[in-house]
C-alpha cells in the first residue's frame, strides 16, 4: 500500500469541471478569488490524489482568475509528470458576447510543460489532461461549436443566461499502467444536445487505432445512459467496418475452394462481438453545493467490472461541479 491507504495496483481517476478554479459560497455563490489566485485550485487538486486527472474549462493566463496557468497549478499540486492543455478559444470572456477571440492565433493550440514560462502566456480557455503516469502518446482534436447557443443558468447569475456555444476539444494519452498500455481521453462537450452526442460519437471513432482499454472523461453535459449508449453506437459502426473484412475473407476462401486441387478444411470465422462501454460511478455532480445531476462521466470500454474499486464526488472550494473519483486497477 502506498501512504494513502491503497494498493500500487488501483489508480485514482477524476474528472473536474474548473469553472476557471472560481471560489465559491457554501450556498453556490462566487467568492473572491485570494491573493494568491492559484491556492484553492492546488488545495483542491492535491485533495484529489488522482494519478490521471481530466479538466475541464480551464484557463490560462486570464485576467478574471488572476493570470495563472491553472493546468501548470494542478499538475504541481498533484505531481503529475506529463500534462496536455488543448485551447479551445484564444481570447477573452465577454459577458454578452461569450467570447473575444485573439485573431493572432488560429487552429488549434496544445501546450505541455516544456511551454511553461517560455513567452507564450496568450490568454486561452479549453480541457487539459494530467498524468502521473509515464506517456507513450499524445493527441488533441478540436470540435467546431454549435450554430446556436441556449439559456443556461450561470453561477453568480439569476434566472437564464443566454449563453452562445463555444469550440469544444479533446485530448488523448496512451499511457503505461502496471498491466500495460492503455488510452484516456479528456473532453468537454457542447451543451447543445444532439451536438454533445455527435462530439462523443467522433471521439470514439477517433481513437479507434489506441490500444484499449479505453477511458473517456470529461463533462458531456450529457445525464443517465446516454453517453455509454452513444459510445455503443459508435463502437457498432466499427464493428460494421469489422463485418466488411469477415465479408471479404470470406468470399476470398470461396474463391479459393473452388480452384482445382484437395479441398480444405473449413474454417469457421469468430463472429465480431460489440464490446459494451459502461460507467465507473454514478453519482449526482452539478451543482456543487447540492447535486441534483450527473454532467461528469468516467466511461470505460475493456476493463473489467472486477477492477473497479470505490467511486466519489468530493466537495471542493472551487466551481459549480464537484469532481468525479474513481479507483480503478490497470
Amino acid at each position: 500500500m502506498n501512504r494513502y491507504g491503497r494498493t500500487v495496483s488501483q489508480l485514482r481517476i477524476a474528472t473536474f469541471n474548473l469553472l476557471h478554479g472560481q471560489p465559491l459560497a457554501q450556498d453556490g455563490g462566487p467568492l473572491p478569488y485570494p491573493p494568491e489566485p492559484g491556492e484553492p485550485l492546488g488545495e483542491a487538486i492535491a485533495a484529489l490524489d488522482a494519478d490521471v486527472l481530466a479538466l475541464q474549462e480551464v484557463d490560462r493566463y486570464q485576467e478574471r482568475s488572476g493570470l495563472v496557468d491553472q493546468t501548470a497549478v494542478a499538475a504541481k499540486a498533484m505531481g503529475a509528470a506529463d500534462w496536455r492543455f488543448a485551447a479551445a478559444l484564444h481570447g477573452r470572456p465577454a459577458p454578452s458576447a461569450g467570447w473575444v477571440p485573439d485573431p493572432s492565433v488560429t487552429g488549434l493550440q496544445v501546450y505541455g510543460p516544456g511551454e511553461v514560462g517560455l513567452g507564450t502566456e496568450l490568454p486561452s480557455y479549453g480541457t487539459a489532461l494530467l498524468t502521473r503516469l509515464p506517456v507513450h502518446h499524445w493527441r488533441a482534436r478540436r470540435f467546431a461549436p454549435a450554430p446556436f447557443g441556449l439559456p443556461l443558468r450561470v453561477a453568480g447569475r439569476r434566472g437564464l443566461t443566454p449563453v452562445p456555444d463555444e469550440p469544444r476539444v479533446a485530448v488523448a494519452a496512451v499511457l503505461e499502467g502496471r498491466l500495460g498500455q492503455f488510452t484516456v481521453v479528456a473532453t468537454h462537450l457542447s451543451f447543445v444536445p444532439g451536438w454533445n452526442m455527435a462530439q462523443l460519437a467522433a471521439v470514439r471513432r477517433w481513437i479507434a487505432d489506441l490500444p484499449k482499454p479505453y477511458l473517456v472523461l470529461g463533462d458531456f453535459n450529457l445525464i443517465g445512459a446516454v453517453p455509454r449508449t452513444v459510445l455503443g453506437s459508435a463502437t457498432a459502426l466499427d464493428r460494421e467496418s469489422t463485418r466488411e473484412r469477415v465479408r471479404d475473407a470470406r468470399a476470398a476462401r470461396r474463391a479459393r475452394a473452388a480452384l482445382p486441387g484437395p479441398r480444405r478444411r473449413r474454417v469457421r470465422e469468430p463472429r465480431p462481438r460489440l464490446h459494451g462501454w459502461y460507467d465507473l460511478a454514478k453519482t449526482p455532480t452539478y451543482p456543487s453545493h447540492r447535486p441534483t445531476v450527473q454532467f461528469d462521466h468516467v466511461l470505460a470500454m475493456g476493463v473489467p467490472r472486477t477492477a473497479v474499486g470505490p467511486a466519489e464526488a468530493p466537495r471542493a472550494a472551487v466551481s459549480d461541479h464537484r469532481p468525479l473519483v474513481v479507483e480503478v486497477g490497470l
